[in-house]
Protein backbone atom coordinates (compact mmCIF):
# COMPACT_ATOMS: atom_id res chain seq x y z
CA UNK A 1 0.00 0.00 0.00
CA UNK A 2 1.05 3.52 -0.79
CA UNK A 3 0.89 6.29 1.94
CA UNK A 4 -1.69 8.80 1.23
CA UNK A 5 0.04 12.20 0.61
CA UNK A 6 0.14 14.71 3.39
CA UNK A 7 -2.84 16.88 4.73
CA UNK A 8 -5.13 14.12 2.88
CA UNK A 9 -5.98 14.00 -1.18
CA UNK A 10 -6.18 11.44 -3.57
CA UNK A 11 -3.88 8.59 -3.05
CA UNK A 12 -0.74 8.36 -4.47
CA UNK A 13 -0.46 6.75 -8.20
CA UNK A 14 1.10 3.84 -8.73
CA UNK A 15 4.43 4.31 -11.07
CA UNK A 16 2.57 3.22 -14.61
CA UNK A 17 -0.58 3.01 -13.33
CA UNK A 18 -3.40 4.60 -16.07
CA UNK A 19 -4.54 7.81 -14.54
CA UNK A 20 -7.96 7.66 -13.54
CA UNK A 21 -10.36 9.42 -16.04
CA UNK A 22 -12.36 12.63 -14.57
CA UNK A 23 -15.99 12.38 -14.14
CA UNK A 24 -18.14 13.90 -17.12
CA UNK A 25 -19.44 17.10 -16.60
CA UNK A 26 -22.23 19.54 -17.59
CA UNK A 27 -21.80 20.62 -21.51
CA UNK A 28 -21.06 23.93 -22.74
CA UNK A 29 -20.78 26.37 -25.54
CA UNK A 30 -17.98 25.51 -28.01
CA UNK A 31 -17.55 21.73 -26.29
CA UNK A 32 -19.05 20.25 -30.14
CA UNK A 33 -22.48 19.63 -28.76
CA UNK A 34 -25.40 21.56 -30.26
CA UNK A 35 -28.76 22.21 -28.32
CA UNK A 36 -31.71 20.83 -29.80
CA UNK A 37 -33.55 24.30 -30.04
CA UNK A 38 -30.66 26.02 -32.01
CA UNK A 39 -31.00 22.97 -34.36
CA UNK A 40 -34.76 23.52 -34.62
CA UNK A 41 -33.83 27.44 -35.22
CA UNK A 42 -31.13 26.86 -38.03
CA UNK A 43 -33.84 24.38 -39.42
CA UNK A 44 -36.17 27.16 -39.26
CA UNK A 45 -33.87 29.58 -40.86
CA UNK A 46 -33.21 27.26 -43.92
CA UNK A 47 -36.94 26.93 -44.92
CA UNK A 48 -37.16 30.62 -44.14
CA UNK A 49 -34.62 30.99 -47.12
CA UNK A 50 -35.35 28.54 -49.29
CA UNK A 51 -39.12 30.01 -49.61
CA UNK A 52 -37.68 33.71 -50.36
CA UNK A 53 -35.82 32.14 -52.83
CA UNK A 54 -38.80 30.75 -54.42
CA UNK A 55 -40.45 34.06 -54.10
CA UNK A 56 -37.64 35.59 -55.49
CA UNK A 57 -37.49 33.34 -58.09
CA UNK A 58 -41.05 33.41 -58.49
CA UNK A 59 -41.30 37.42 -59.15
CA UNK A 60 -38.12 37.43 -61.31
CA UNK A 61 -39.54 34.98 -63.68
CA UNK A 62 -42.25 36.82 -65.06
CA UNK A 63 -40.22 40.47 -64.85
CA UNK A 64 -37.62 38.78 -66.93
CA UNK A 65 -40.12 37.27 -69.41
CA UNK A 66 -41.76 40.14 -69.67
CA UNK A 67 -38.49 42.32 -70.32
CA UNK A 68 -37.03 39.59 -72.81
CA UNK A 69 -40.45 39.60 -74.68
CA UNK A 70 -40.43 43.60 -74.94
CA UNK A 71 -37.36 43.23 -76.87
CA UNK A 72 -38.12 41.12 -79.47
CA UNK A 73 -41.71 42.62 -80.21
CA UNK A 74 -41.58 43.75 -84.28
CA UNK A 75 -42.96 47.40 -84.42
CA UNK A 76 -44.25 49.22 -87.65
CA UNK A 77 -45.32 52.67 -88.06
CA UNK A 78 -49.34 52.77 -87.54
CA UNK A 79 -50.57 55.24 -85.47
CA UNK A 80 -52.52 58.39 -87.03
CA UNK A 81 -54.40 61.18 -85.37
CA UNK A 82 -58.18 61.19 -85.82
CA UNK A 83 -61.42 59.55 -84.39
CA UNK A 84 -63.05 60.10 -80.93
CA UNK A 85 -60.96 58.53 -78.21
CA UNK A 86 -63.10 57.18 -76.08
CA UNK A 87 -62.49 53.75 -74.04
CA UNK A 88 -60.01 51.61 -75.80
CA UNK A 89 -59.41 50.97 -79.27
CA UNK A 90 -57.45 48.39 -81.48
CA UNK A 91 -57.03 47.30 -84.77
CA UNK A 92 -56.29 44.09 -85.95
CA UNK A 93 -55.02 42.92 -88.80
CA UNK A 94 -54.49 39.53 -90.33
CA UNK A 95 -51.66 39.85 -93.01
CA UNK A 96 -51.00 37.38 -96.32
CA UNK A 97 -48.40 38.29 -98.31
CA UNK A 98 -48.19 37.57 -101.57
CA UNK A 99 -47.67 33.83 -101.80
CA UNK A 100 -47.93 32.83 -98.59
CA UNK A 101 -51.36 30.76 -99.31
CA UNK A 102 -53.70 34.21 -98.53
CA UNK A 103 -56.64 34.65 -100.18
CA UNK A 104 -56.51 35.28 -104.01
CA UNK A 105 -56.73 39.08 -104.93
CA UNK A 106 -56.32 40.72 -107.86
CA UNK A 107 -54.42 43.56 -106.81
CA UNK A 108 -50.77 43.01 -106.14
CA UNK A 109 -48.89 43.25 -103.20
CA UNK A 110 -49.57 42.61 -99.55
CA UNK A 111 -53.58 41.92 -98.18
CA UNK A 112 -55.10 42.25 -95.04
CA UNK A 113 -57.22 39.51 -95.20
CA UNK A 114 -59.09 39.95 -92.15
CA UNK A 115 -59.90 43.43 -90.07
CA UNK A 116 -61.16 43.01 -86.58
CA UNK A 117 -61.92 45.92 -83.93
CA UNK A 118 -61.90 45.39 -80.22
CA UNK A 119 -63.29 47.78 -78.45
CA UNK A 120 -63.86 48.28 -74.70
CA UNK A 121 -65.96 51.70 -74.17
CA UNK A 122 -65.97 53.76 -71.01
CA UNK A 123 -68.43 52.01 -69.22
CA UNK A 124 -66.74 48.83 -69.82
CA UNK A 125 -68.83 46.86 -72.40
CA UNK A 126 -66.47 45.23 -74.49
CA UNK A 127 -66.53 44.31 -78.39
CA UNK A 128 -65.19 42.08 -80.99
CA UNK A 129 -66.15 43.58 -84.78
CA UNK A 130 -65.33 42.38 -87.93
CA UNK A 131 -64.68 44.96 -90.83
CA UNK A 132 -65.25 42.70 -94.16
CA UNK A 133 -61.73 42.76 -96.42
CA UNK A 134 -64.05 43.74 -99.63
CA UNK A 135 -65.59 46.57 -97.65
CA UNK A 136 -66.22 49.71 -100.24
CA UNK A 137 -64.52 52.71 -98.66
CA UNK A 138 -63.04 55.89 -98.84
CA UNK A 139 -59.07 55.64 -98.79
CA UNK A 140 -57.36 58.83 -98.03
CA UNK A 141 -55.35 60.22 -101.43
CA UNK A 142 -57.05 57.21 -103.46
CA UNK A 143 -60.92 57.44 -104.02
CA UNK A 144 -63.13 54.48 -103.67
CA UNK A 145 -61.58 51.20 -102.77
CA UNK A 146 -61.85 47.85 -100.76
CA UNK A 147 -60.89 48.94 -97.50
CA UNK A 148 -58.01 45.80 -97.71
CA UNK A 149 -56.26 47.73 -100.63
CA UNK A 150 -55.28 50.65 -97.72
CA UNK A 151 -52.56 48.24 -96.53
CA UNK A 152 -51.27 47.70 -100.14
CA UNK A 153 -51.11 51.63 -100.87
CA UNK A 154 -49.81 52.76 -97.76
CA UNK A 155 -49.15 50.07 -95.18
CA UNK A 156 -50.49 50.07 -91.56
CA UNK A 157 -50.50 54.15 -90.92
CA UNK A 158 -53.02 54.58 -93.98
CA UNK A 159 -55.15 51.56 -92.95
CA UNK A 160 -55.49 52.66 -89.65
CA UNK A 161 -56.17 56.09 -91.02
CA UNK A 162 -58.99 54.60 -92.94
CA UNK A 163 -60.60 52.46 -90.29
CA UNK A 164 -60.75 55.71 -88.03
CA UNK A 165 -62.11 57.56 -90.91
CA UNK A 166 -64.81 55.03 -91.73
CA UNK A 167 -65.70 54.19 -87.65
CA UNK A 168 -65.46 57.79 -86.20
CA UNK A 169 -62.86 55.87 -83.34
CA UNK A 170 -59.41 56.97 -82.66
CA UNK A 171 -57.00 53.46 -82.91
CA UNK A 172 -55.03 53.30 -79.33
CA UNK A 173 -52.70 50.39 -80.93
CA UNK A 174 -52.76 48.51 -83.92
CA UNK A 175 -51.19 44.50 -83.98
CA UNK A 176 -50.88 43.30 -87.04
CA UNK A 177 -51.00 38.99 -86.98
CA UNK A 178 -48.90 37.15 -89.92
CA UNK A 179 -51.21 33.79 -90.91
CA UNK A 180 -48.43 32.05 -91.33
CA UNK A 181 -47.36 31.68 -87.55
CA UNK A 182 -51.41 31.16 -86.84
CA UNK A 183 -49.99 27.30 -86.61
CA UNK A 184 -47.10 28.25 -84.19
CA UNK A 185 -49.57 30.60 -81.93
CA UNK A 186 -52.53 27.82 -81.66
CA UNK A 187 -49.84 24.54 -80.84
CA UNK A 188 -48.04 27.09 -78.28
CA UNK A 189 -51.52 26.87 -75.78
CA UNK A 190 -51.46 23.46 -76.81
CA UNK A 191 -54.32 23.09 -79.62
CA UNK A 192 -57.93 24.80 -79.16
CA UNK A 193 -61.45 24.02 -79.00
CA UNK A 194 -63.33 25.30 -82.26
CA UNK A 195 -67.00 24.77 -83.01
CA UNK A 196 -68.51 24.80 -86.46
CA UNK A 197 -72.66 23.49 -86.94
CA UNK A 198 -71.63 21.80 -90.46
CA UNK A 199 -69.51 19.34 -92.17
CA UNK A 200 -66.44 21.04 -94.63
CA UNK A 201 -64.21 20.09 -97.17
CA UNK A 202 -62.68 22.59 -98.69
CA UNK A 203 -60.25 22.14 -100.76
CA UNK A 204 -58.51 25.66 -101.03
CA UNK A 205 -58.23 25.85 -97.21
CA UNK A 206 -57.63 22.10 -97.27
CA UNK A 207 -60.32 22.41 -94.01
CA UNK A 208 -61.96 18.91 -93.46
CA UNK A 209 -64.34 19.18 -90.89
CA UNK A 210 -67.35 17.21 -89.15
CA UNK A 211 -70.33 18.99 -87.93
CA UNK A 212 -69.60 20.31 -84.30
CA UNK A 213 -66.83 20.86 -82.03
CA UNK A 214 -63.66 19.87 -81.98
CA UNK A 215 -59.46 20.27 -80.46
CA UNK A 216 -58.03 21.66 -83.32
CA UNK A 217 -54.06 22.19 -83.78
CA UNK A 218 -52.42 25.00 -85.28
CA UNK A 219 -52.68 23.48 -88.78
CA UNK A 220 -56.42 22.52 -88.30
CA UNK A 221 -57.18 26.25 -86.63
CA UNK A 222 -55.79 28.19 -89.59
CA UNK A 223 -57.43 26.55 -92.20
CA UNK A 224 -60.50 26.65 -90.10
CA UNK A 225 -59.80 30.81 -89.75
CA UNK A 226 -58.85 30.92 -93.84
CA UNK A 227 -61.57 28.39 -95.27
CA UNK A 228 -64.03 31.53 -97.27
CA UNK A 229 -65.76 29.88 -100.31
CA UNK A 230 -67.02 26.73 -99.21
CA UNK A 231 -69.15 29.02 -96.36
CA UNK A 232 -72.38 30.15 -97.36
CA UNK A 233 -71.83 33.66 -95.83
CA UNK A 234 -68.71 34.39 -97.73
CA UNK A 235 -66.13 37.01 -95.78
CA UNK A 236 -69.20 37.39 -92.77
CA UNK A 237 -68.61 33.84 -92.19
CA UNK A 238 -64.86 33.85 -92.02
CA UNK A 239 -65.34 36.85 -89.79
CA UNK A 240 -66.80 34.43 -87.19
CA UNK A 241 -64.46 32.02 -87.13
CA UNK A 242 -61.54 34.06 -87.04
CA UNK A 243 -62.97 35.91 -84.04
CA UNK A 244 -63.43 32.41 -82.67
CA UNK A 245 -60.05 31.19 -83.29
CA UNK A 246 -58.53 34.84 -82.07
CA UNK A 247 -60.82 34.55 -78.81
CA UNK A 248 -60.24 30.93 -78.19
CA UNK A 249 -56.14 31.42 -78.53
CA UNK A 250 -56.72 34.55 -75.97
CA UNK A 251 -58.10 32.27 -73.11
CA UNK A 252 -55.86 29.62 -73.39
CA UNK A 253 -52.93 32.24 -73.35
CA UNK A 254 -53.68 33.07 -69.66
CA UNK A 255 -54.94 30.70 -68.47
CA UNK A 256 -53.83 30.25 -64.86
CA UNK A 257 -52.34 26.66 -65.43
CA UNK A 258 -50.15 28.12 -67.85
CA UNK A 259 -48.33 29.86 -65.22
CA UNK A 260 -46.78 26.64 -63.69
CA UNK A 261 -45.55 25.69 -67.24
CA UNK A 262 -42.46 28.15 -67.89
CA UNK A 263 -41.11 26.08 -70.87
CA UNK A 264 -44.85 26.89 -72.64
CA UNK A 265 -44.95 30.37 -71.52
CA UNK A 266 -41.48 30.66 -73.54
CA UNK A 267 -42.93 29.16 -76.83
CA UNK A 268 -46.04 31.40 -76.88
CA UNK A 269 -43.65 34.42 -76.56
CA UNK A 270 -41.36 33.01 -79.48
CA UNK A 271 -44.34 32.26 -81.66
CA UNK A 272 -46.62 35.67 -80.26
CA UNK A 273 -43.44 37.91 -81.10
CA UNK A 274 -42.84 36.02 -84.12
CA UNK A 275 -46.04 36.22 -85.40
CA UNK A 276 -47.02 39.70 -84.41
CA UNK A 277 -46.26 43.21 -85.27
CA UNK A 278 -47.56 46.20 -83.60
CA UNK A 279 -47.41 49.99 -83.84
CA UNK A 280 -44.55 51.88 -82.05
CA UNK A 281 -45.87 52.90 -79.22
CA UNK A 282 -47.00 49.18 -78.25
CA UNK A 283 -45.49 47.45 -75.32
CA UNK A 284 -45.85 43.66 -73.90
CA UNK A 285 -48.03 45.41 -71.22
CA UNK A 286 -49.88 46.94 -73.96
CA UNK A 287 -50.37 43.22 -75.36
CA UNK A 288 -51.46 42.05 -72.28
CA UNK A 289 -53.80 44.84 -71.73
CA UNK A 290 -55.34 43.62 -74.99
CA UNK A 291 -55.40 39.69 -74.22
CA UNK A 292 -58.11 41.21 -71.23
CA UNK A 293 -59.83 43.05 -73.07
CA UNK A 294 -60.03 40.38 -75.88
CA UNK A 295 -61.24 37.85 -73.38
CA UNK A 296 -63.99 40.29 -72.31
CA UNK A 297 -65.19 40.91 -75.62
CA UNK A 298 -65.61 36.77 -76.07
CA UNK A 299 -66.61 36.03 -72.91
CA UNK A 300 -70.33 35.89 -72.20
CA UNK A 301 -70.55 39.47 -71.30
CA UNK A 302 -68.52 40.55 -74.87
CA UNK A 303 -70.74 41.62 -77.52
CA UNK A 304 -69.41 40.58 -81.35
CA UNK A 305 -70.50 41.20 -84.87
CA UNK A 306 -70.15 42.74 -87.88
CA UNK A 307 -72.07 46.14 -89.32
CA UNK A 308 -74.87 46.60 -90.90
CA UNK A 309 -74.73 45.46 -94.91
CA UNK A 310 -76.30 47.08 -97.79
CA UNK A 311 -75.03 44.08 -100.23
CA UNK A 312 -72.53 41.76 -100.78
CA UNK A 313 -72.76 42.19 -104.65
CA UNK A 314 -71.85 46.26 -104.98
CA UNK A 315 -70.14 46.41 -108.00
CA UNK A 316 -68.38 49.99 -108.29
CA UNK A 317 -66.36 49.47 -111.92
CA UNK A 318 -62.81 48.64 -111.91
CA UNK A 319 -61.99 46.88 -108.45
CA UNK A 320 -64.59 43.65 -108.63
CA UNK A 321 -66.98 42.59 -106.32
CA UNK A 322 -67.47 44.36 -103.15
CA UNK A 323 -69.37 44.76 -99.74
CA UNK A 324 -71.08 47.69 -99.19
CA UNK A 325 -72.44 48.78 -95.16
CA UNK A 326 -75.76 50.38 -95.02
CA UNK A 327 -74.49 54.30 -95.15
CA UNK A 328 -76.88 55.03 -91.91
CA UNK A 329 -76.94 52.07 -89.82
CA UNK A 330 -73.38 51.06 -90.49
CA UNK A 331 -73.12 54.89 -89.28
CA UNK A 332 -75.11 54.29 -86.24
CA UNK A 333 -73.86 50.88 -85.09
CA UNK A 334 -70.50 52.59 -84.88
CA UNK A 335 -71.62 55.18 -82.74
CA UNK A 336 -73.16 52.79 -80.28
CA UNK A 337 -70.09 50.73 -80.38
CA UNK A 338 -68.05 53.69 -79.48
CA UNK A 339 -70.51 54.49 -76.54
CA UNK A 340 -71.18 51.41 -75.35
CA UNK A 341 -74.94 50.86 -76.26
CA UNK A 342 -74.65 48.55 -79.11
CA UNK A 343 -76.48 45.44 -79.08
CA UNK A 344 -74.09 43.55 -81.87
CA UNK A 345 -77.03 42.74 -84.15
CA UNK A 346 -75.68 42.17 -87.73
CA UNK A 347 -78.09 43.24 -90.62
CA UNK A 348 -76.91 41.28 -93.22
CA UNK A 349 -78.68 41.60 -96.85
Amino acid sequence: MYPNPPGGGSPARRPGAPATAPAPGPARPGDGAIPAKAKRRRGGRKILIACVLVLLAALAWPTGLAIWANGKLQHVEALAPGGAEDGRTYLVAGSDQRGSGGVNDPTEGARTDSLILVHVAANGQAYLVSLPRDTYVEIPGHGGQKINAAYAFGGPKLLVETVQSLTGMHIKHYVEVGFGSVTELVDAVDGVNLCLDRDVSDRDSKLEWKAGCHDANGAQALAFARMRKADPLGDIGRGERQRQVLGAVMHKAIEPALLLQPGRQVDLVKAGTTALTVDEDATIFSLGRLMLDLRAATGPEGIQGTPAIKTMNYQPGGIGQAVLLDPEEAARDFEEIRDGTWTGRTKLP
